[in-house]
């Protein structure tokens, strides 16, 4: 049996993190860089992705658009055309959205509100360690 390459949304806090300091996020990049597992993420995430690089990490503009063209090309846009509405925080909303319509088998993040949620319609919800030391069966 070939085993199904997985999918997954990489919560704005893990992109950051794989882009600006390393460690495991980093590692879930190269992952998605080297199509390992299939990348996801949507316009929104994106923005979010800019919008903290350029304010509150003060990256240059040449460099945050520089990320997000390698995130462009490394990840698959998807468009949510559903609003979803189950944590507090909209931006974790955008996140369930993209991996909802991106048919994603995980979201790898470190936010709290997502975490606790464990799983959503399917989509296990995992931190980058968690991710990393699971055997990325669907």
């Amino acid at each position: 049996m070939v085993k199904r390459i997985v999918s997954v949304v990489l919560d704005t806090n893990i992109l950051i993190s794989g882009v600006a300091f390393g460690g495991k996020p980093k590692e879930i990049l190269e992952m998605v860089r080297n199509k390992e597992i299939w990348g996801v993420t949507s316009s929104i995430i994106l923005a979010e992705l800019v919008e903290v690089l350029s304010k509150k990490f003060g990256y240059p503009k040449s460099r945050v658009l520089q990320v997000e063209r390698k995130m462009r090309k490394i990840l698959r846009v998807v468009h949510p055309a559903k609003s979803i509405k189950v944590v507090r925080d909209d931006d974790d909303n955008r996140v369930l959205e993209a991996a909802v319509t991106g048919e994603c088998d995980y979201i790898v993040t470190g936010d709290e509100d997502l975490l606790i949620l464990k799983k959503y319609k399917n989509i296990k919800i995992l931190t980058s360690n968690e991710f990393l030391a699971s055997d990325l069966k669907i």
